[in-house]
């Protein structure tokens, strides 16, 4: 179409976007500036571009230079894909925890994560783990991947299976815990309290993990190569630490003892299993 007249242009974007497909357009000349601005997205050349096509367009490509174009794909791919496991990772979150507390409560009468342990969650998990979720650097399998649609939501099937999946083995864990978390340890309510809590808190930490690769069964793929990640996830379980044992008074919280922190390491980090047994679910999309 480089050719063609400026009506061809337009003509091909618009039958491309009738049939459902999201369009991009480059071009440097005059001619091309109504198809640069009918296109979902128009790229215009920076230094051979004229100043019309560089208006009419969304991005301007500064070195001329089809690579740029790849790159930008490249980083729009990664900040979609972080975004999309944020959502996972935070919804799995915020289940577990409102469906948990209306349960229990409904139950018992009582809530059961008081609002500063909840705060406290909402505090680590919105910062430590979005930074974590976000430290990943972009790779190339993105490329490999089928472009989204304009009318494909946001969260697909698959992630839905997985959150729904981690949202019901923590509900169940944590339900679990305050029935009968007292006879099985062997403590009082506020140390059964603690474990909940404790629990809860790891599990997220945990699933920061699965929600790394949300296609992927390995978790752990090139994990050595993001220090930042796993120093977030460090600082994390050293607040969480600080938390549940030192700031007794402010959390409502009693010092647990290794072994206490072992079976809260323990159930929680079945959340690697759960998904990826989850992950071997198939699942279609469309």
């Amino acid at each position: 179409m480089a050719r063609s007249s400026p009506f061809d242009k337009l003509l091909l974007v618009k039958c491309l976007k009738q049939k459902g497909h999201v369009v991009a357009v480059t071009g440097d000349g005059t001619s091309d500036a109504s198809a640069l601005k009918a296109a979902d997205v128009g790229l215009s050349m920076g230094i051979h571009g004229t100043e019309v096509a560089k208006e009419s367009s969304d991005v301007v490509i500064l070195d001329d230079s089809f690579k740029t174009v790849v790159t930008a794909l490249k980083w729009g791919r990664y900040l979609y894909h972080n975004i999309q496991k944020f959502l996972q990772f935070q919804l799995t979150v915020n289940v577990a925890a409102i469906v948990f507390n209306f349960v229990a409560a409904a139950a018992s009468g009582e809530v059961p994560l008081t609002a500063v342990q909840l705060l406290w969650v909402n505090l680590t998990m919105n910062t430590l783990g979005a930074l974590a979720l976000a430290t990943e650097p972009p790779s190339n399998d993105l490329m490999n991947k089928k472009p989204v649609g304009l009318t494909e939501p946001l969260l697909t099937r698959s992630m839905w299976r997985d959150l729904l999946a981690q949202a019901f083995y923590q509900i169940t864990l944590l339900l679990i815990l305050e029935f009968k978390g007292g006879a099985i340890f062997h403590v009082d309510n506020k140390v059964k309290d603690t474990l909940m809590f404790n629990t809860f808190v790891l599990c997220q930490v945990f699933n920061e993990f699965n929600a790394r690769n949300l296609d992927k069964k390995n978790i752990f793929l090139g994990i050595l190569k993001n220090r930042l990640f796993v120093g977030i996830v460090g600082v994390t379980i050293l607040l969480q630490v600080l938390m549940a044992d030192f700031l007794r008074g402010f959390a409502n919280t009693e010092r647990l003892n290794l072994i206490q922190w072992a079976a809260c390491i323990g159930v929680s980090s079945l959340s690697w299993p759960i998904g990826w047994i989850t992950k071997c679910i198939p699942v279609f999309n469309k």
